[in-house]
């Protein structure tokens, strides 16, 4: 089973990466970009023995939580699918 770990400053957090991206766009000449906001996507692929769907989601955002994300300045969301 393969889960995807979407992993995003929040909201209140200024993200100079996504400015700087920002502020290159409109030289070369594309407009009509208000804000930029950069984040990471992780894919994990999970053997069939890590456990049911719910184990597998309190698994996640243990991983989440302690390596994949600070959760004092990111949020995360997770996906389940093959």
């Amino acid at each position: 089973m393969k889960a995807t770990v979407y992993v995003r400053l929040k909201t209140e957090v200024l993200d100079p990466q996504g400015r700087a991206v920002l502020g290159a766009l409109g030289h070369l000449g594309v407009s009509g970009v208000k804000d930029v906001r950069i984040g990471k996507l992780i894919e994990i692929e999970l053997d069939d023995s890590a456990g049911s769907e719910g184990d597998l989601e309190q698994k996640l955002s243990k991983m989440s939580d302690e390596l994949l994300a600070n959760p004092v300045i990111e949020d995360y969301e997770i996906q389940l699918g093959d």
